[in-house]
Protein backbone atom coordinates (compact mmCIF):
# COMPACT_ATOMS: atom_id res chain seq x y z
CA UNK A 1 0.00 0.00 0.00
CA UNK A 2 1.59 3.17 -1.14
CA UNK A 3 1.66 6.61 1.50
CA UNK A 4 0.61 9.56 -0.07
CA UNK A 5 -0.02 12.19 2.58
CA UNK A 6 1.86 14.95 1.47
CA UNK A 7 -0.30 14.67 -1.53
CA UNK A 8 -3.31 14.36 0.19
CA UNK A 9 -2.60 18.04 2.17
CA UNK A 10 -1.79 19.29 -0.94
CA UNK A 11 -5.42 18.57 -2.38
CA UNK A 12 -7.20 20.21 0.37
CA UNK A 13 -5.06 23.83 0.25
CA UNK A 14 -6.42 25.56 -2.77
CA UNK A 15 -10.00 24.29 -2.40
CA UNK A 16 -12.31 27.01 -1.49
CA UNK A 17 -14.02 26.89 1.96
CA UNK A 18 -17.60 28.66 2.09
CA UNK A 19 -19.21 30.08 5.48
CA UNK A 20 -20.91 26.43 7.55
CA UNK A 21 -18.22 24.37 6.35
CA UNK A 22 -16.51 21.85 8.78
CA UNK A 23 -13.60 20.61 7.84
CA UNK A 24 -11.52 17.46 9.96
CA UNK A 25 -7.81 16.27 9.91
CA UNK A 26 -7.57 13.45 7.86
CA UNK A 27 -5.82 10.06 9.27
CA UNK A 28 -2.23 9.38 8.34
CA UNK A 29 -2.45 6.36 6.36
CA UNK A 30 -4.94 4.89 4.31
CA UNK A 31 -7.36 1.99 4.92
CA UNK A 32 -7.01 0.27 1.54
CA UNK A 33 -6.01 0.48 -2.16
CA UNK A 34 -6.87 0.82 -5.77
CA UNK A 35 -5.95 0.50 -8.74
CA UNK A 36 -6.79 3.11 -11.41
CA UNK A 37 -7.69 1.17 -14.68
CA UNK A 38 -7.99 3.92 -16.77
CA UNK A 39 -8.50 7.90 -17.66
CA UNK A 40 -11.65 9.18 -18.07
CA UNK A 41 -11.83 11.52 -21.54
CA UNK A 42 -14.27 14.81 -21.16
CA UNK A 43 -14.56 18.14 -23.26
CA UNK A 44 -14.38 19.74 -19.43
CA UNK A 45 -11.38 20.64 -18.09
CA UNK A 46 -11.92 22.32 -15.02
CA UNK A 47 -15.14 21.68 -12.52
CA UNK A 48 -16.46 25.21 -13.46
CA UNK A 49 -17.07 23.64 -17.35
CA UNK A 50 -18.98 20.20 -15.84
CA UNK A 51 -22.27 19.72 -15.66
CA UNK A 52 -23.98 19.60 -12.04
CA UNK A 53 -24.56 15.54 -13.28
CA UNK A 54 -24.88 13.35 -15.91
CA UNK A 55 -28.19 13.85 -17.31
CA UNK A 56 -27.32 17.71 -18.11
CA UNK A 57 -25.28 17.24 -21.01
CA UNK A 58 -25.11 14.90 -24.24
CA UNK A 59 -21.58 14.99 -24.35
CA UNK A 60 -19.83 12.01 -26.04
CA UNK A 61 -16.90 11.24 -23.16
CA UNK A 62 -14.41 8.05 -23.48
CA UNK A 63 -13.11 5.85 -20.97
CA UNK A 64 -9.92 5.25 -21.73
CA UNK A 65 -8.88 1.30 -20.12
CA UNK A 66 -5.31 0.89 -19.46
CA UNK A 67 -3.82 -2.34 -21.75
CA UNK A 68 -3.65 -4.91 -18.67
CA UNK A 69 -7.72 -4.51 -18.10
CA UNK A 70 -8.77 -4.32 -21.61
CA UNK A 71 -9.58 -8.26 -22.12
CA UNK A 72 -11.96 -7.45 -18.86
CA UNK A 73 -14.13 -5.90 -21.62
CA UNK A 74 -14.83 -9.07 -23.14
CA UNK A 75 -19.22 -9.00 -23.70
CA UNK A 76 -19.46 -5.65 -22.19
CA UNK A 77 -21.48 -4.93 -26.18
CA UNK A 78 -24.79 -6.68 -24.52
CA UNK A 79 -25.12 -3.64 -21.88
CA UNK A 80 -26.97 -0.68 -23.29
CA UNK A 81 -25.48 0.72 -20.09
CA UNK A 82 -23.38 1.28 -17.46
CA UNK A 83 -22.18 1.92 -14.02
CA UNK A 84 -19.00 3.76 -13.89
CA UNK A 85 -17.11 4.55 -11.00
CA UNK A 86 -14.51 7.46 -11.02
CA UNK A 87 -12.34 9.53 -8.67
CA UNK A 88 -12.30 12.82 -8.76
CA UNK A 89 -8.49 13.24 -7.20
CA UNK A 90 -8.74 16.99 -7.20
CA UNK A 91 -11.81 17.25 -4.61
CA UNK A 92 -11.04 18.23 -0.78
CA UNK A 93 -11.54 15.04 1.27
CA UNK A 94 -12.06 16.71 4.50
CA UNK A 95 -14.98 18.33 4.81
CA UNK A 96 -17.54 16.43 6.96
CA UNK A 97 -19.87 19.21 6.65
CA UNK A 98 -20.61 21.48 3.82
CA UNK A 99 -22.69 24.64 2.34
CA UNK A 100 -24.01 24.12 -1.33
CA UNK A 101 -24.36 27.15 -3.48
CA UNK A 102 -28.20 26.28 -3.97
CA UNK A 103 -29.11 25.26 0.09
CA UNK A 104 -30.00 28.56 2.59
CA UNK A 105 -27.66 26.36 5.27
CA UNK A 106 -24.87 23.42 5.71
CA UNK A 107 -25.37 19.61 4.83
CA UNK A 108 -23.75 16.71 6.15
CA UNK A 109 -21.32 15.07 3.44
CA UNK A 110 -22.97 12.05 3.16
CA UNK A 111 -26.47 13.72 2.41
CA UNK A 112 -24.99 15.16 -0.84
CA UNK A 113 -23.58 14.04 -3.94
CA UNK A 114 -20.71 16.22 -3.89
CA UNK A 115 -17.14 15.20 -5.10
CA UNK A 116 -15.87 17.16 -1.54
CA UNK A 117 -15.74 13.53 0.74
CA UNK A 118 -12.97 11.57 2.45
CA UNK A 119 -13.24 9.35 -0.69
CA UNK A 120 -14.22 11.08 -3.67
CA UNK A 121 -15.46 7.90 -5.47
CA UNK A 122 -18.12 9.27 -8.26
CA UNK A 123 -20.29 6.86 -9.74
CA UNK A 124 -22.54 7.56 -13.08
CA UNK A 125 -24.98 5.27 -14.61
CA UNK A 126 -24.43 5.70 -18.60
CA UNK A 127 -25.29 5.24 -21.76
CA UNK A 128 -22.69 3.16 -23.62
CA UNK A 129 -22.41 3.84 -27.53
CA UNK A 130 -19.57 1.80 -28.59
CA UNK A 131 -16.43 0.20 -27.45
CA UNK A 132 -12.80 -0.48 -29.38
CA UNK A 133 -9.50 -0.62 -29.03
CA UNK A 134 -9.83 -0.67 -25.40
CA UNK A 135 -12.49 2.40 -25.58
CA UNK A 136 -15.76 2.51 -24.60
CA UNK A 137 -17.72 5.79 -25.65
CA UNK A 138 -20.27 6.58 -23.73
CA UNK A 139 -22.92 9.49 -22.72
CA UNK A 140 -23.82 10.76 -19.36
CA UNK A 141 -20.88 11.41 -17.32
CA UNK A 142 -19.96 14.98 -15.03
CA UNK A 143 -16.27 14.73 -14.53
CA UNK A 144 -12.87 16.78 -15.77
CA UNK A 145 -10.93 15.27 -18.49
CA UNK A 146 -8.22 12.88 -17.26
CA UNK A 147 -10.23 12.28 -14.25
CA UNK A 148 -9.10 8.08 -13.09
CA UNK A 149 -11.27 5.31 -13.74
CA UNK A 150 -12.07 2.96 -10.54
CA UNK A 151 -14.29 0.55 -12.38
CA UNK A 152 -17.09 -0.28 -14.74
CA UNK A 153 -19.95 -2.41 -14.42
CA UNK A 154 -22.98 -3.21 -16.40
CA UNK A 155 -26.10 -1.79 -15.21
CA UNK A 156 -29.08 -4.32 -14.56
CA UNK A 157 -31.92 -1.95 -14.38
CA UNK A 158 -33.80 -5.23 -12.70
CA UNK A 159 -31.69 -5.40 -9.94
CA UNK A 160 -30.08 -1.00 -10.03
CA UNK A 161 -33.51 0.76 -10.27
CA UNK A 162 -35.15 1.62 -7.40
CA UNK A 163 -38.23 3.78 -8.60
CA UNK A 164 -39.60 4.00 -4.99
CA UNK A 165 -36.05 6.14 -3.59
CA UNK A 166 -36.67 9.38 -2.32
CA UNK A 167 -34.47 12.53 -1.19
CA UNK A 168 -35.67 14.92 1.06
CA UNK A 169 -33.50 17.63 0.20
CA UNK A 170 -34.27 19.46 3.91
CA UNK A 171 -33.33 16.03 6.17
CA UNK A 172 -36.68 16.92 8.16
CA UNK A 173 -39.45 14.93 6.21
CA UNK A 174 -40.38 12.12 8.52
CA UNK A 175 -40.31 8.79 7.18
CA UNK A 176 -43.99 7.84 6.39
CA UNK A 177 -45.51 4.46 8.23
CA UNK A 178 -45.51 1.17 5.51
Amino acid sequence: MRRQTGKRKRMNEDVERRPGEEAIPLPADYDAGLYFIGRVRTPWKDRGECPKNGTQTDAVCTLEVDAAYRPALQNLEGATHLIVLYWMDRAARDLVRQQPRHAPGSRGTFSLRSPARPNPIALAVVERLDIADGTVRVRGLDCIDGTPLLDIKPYFASTDSRPEARVDRAGTEKPTAS
